[in-house]
């Protein structure tokens, strides 16, 4: 089972440690994207636009300055830097250590800076949202899709993908309709379906966390998955198409 999650825009800067190293990240077929992302990200952090081209507000200045010195800047395992609603409602920190090698084995981050990588992947916090059009990449959906299809589907090989990811970051690469399923969320409100974000991210890290410290073994179809997100909450599936994954529908009252 593989569980794709998207990044967090809240990242906890690391005060100490060695800096990246592009060579130690998961899918190291990805480095010359990379380098590619890295250089433009920071020729736009210095422009005077620089909070424009990136979609930030003026609030952010120190997120941006960050974008400038990405080489040098102290790294940490991902499940560290990330700390948004998502990675706090997941707790990496508070699992066991099988737990948390579970993590680090079956989730992996799709990024608009680094394409994807590894739970554990040491890397710096840094501003990039995937919808933005980078000068030097274009839009990096369309630029990671190019980059991506090879590496993640031999990473996730037959089994299960799970995706965790907003659409945003989904649609830098989708996974075998047959073997995938997207997990969506709603709220009850006077008896009708409606998408709340925050709760949306909130609950997709709950049920990240639930798979990865129940009993048992790991789902390994859709339907096993919507058995195991039942354990928890009330949930239904829409199967598979040609063309589009198992959608499993997480309802909160």
């Amino acid at each position: 089972m593989l569980i794709l999650l998207p990044p967090s825009e809240g990242k906890s800067a690391a005060r100490t440690g060695a800096p990246v190293r592009l060579e130690d990240l998961h899918f190291p077929e990805l480095d010359d994207a990379r380098r590619a992302v890295l250089a433009a990200l920071r020729d736009a952090s210095a422009g005077h636009d620089a909070h424009a081209v990136l979609g930030v507000g003026a609030s952010l200045v120190e997120d941006v300055r960050r974008n400038l010195v990405l080489d040098v800047a102290p790294a940490a395992p991902a499940h560290d830097i990330y700390s948004g609603v998502l990675y706090n409602a997941l707790g990496y920190a508070a699992m066991t250590p099988v737990q948390k090698r579970k993590a680090r084995e079956r989730c992996v981050v799709v990024s608009a800076l680094w394409g994807a990588i590894g739970f554990g992947d040491r890397i710096p916090a840094y501003r990039l949202s995937m919808s933005v059009d980078l000068p030097g990449t274009g839009g990096l959906a369309g630029y990671w899709r190019r980059h991506l299809a090879l590496p993640l589907a031999e990473h996730a090989g037959t089994g299960l993908v799970v995706d965790c990811r907003s659409s945003t970051y989904a649609a830098a690469w989708a996974p075998p309709p047959l073997q995938s399923a997207a997990v969506n969320v709603f709220q009850l409100r006077d008896g009708r379906r409606t998408v709340v974000s925050h709760f949306a991210k909130h609950t997709r890290g709950e049920f990240a966390r639930h798979l990865l410290t129940r009993r048992g073994t790991a789902p390994a179809s859709p339907s096993a998955l919507l058995a195991a997100a039942r354990e928890r909450w009330t949930a239904d599936l829409r199967p598979a198409t040609a063309r589009k994954p198992a959608q499993l529908d997480i309802v909160l009252d």
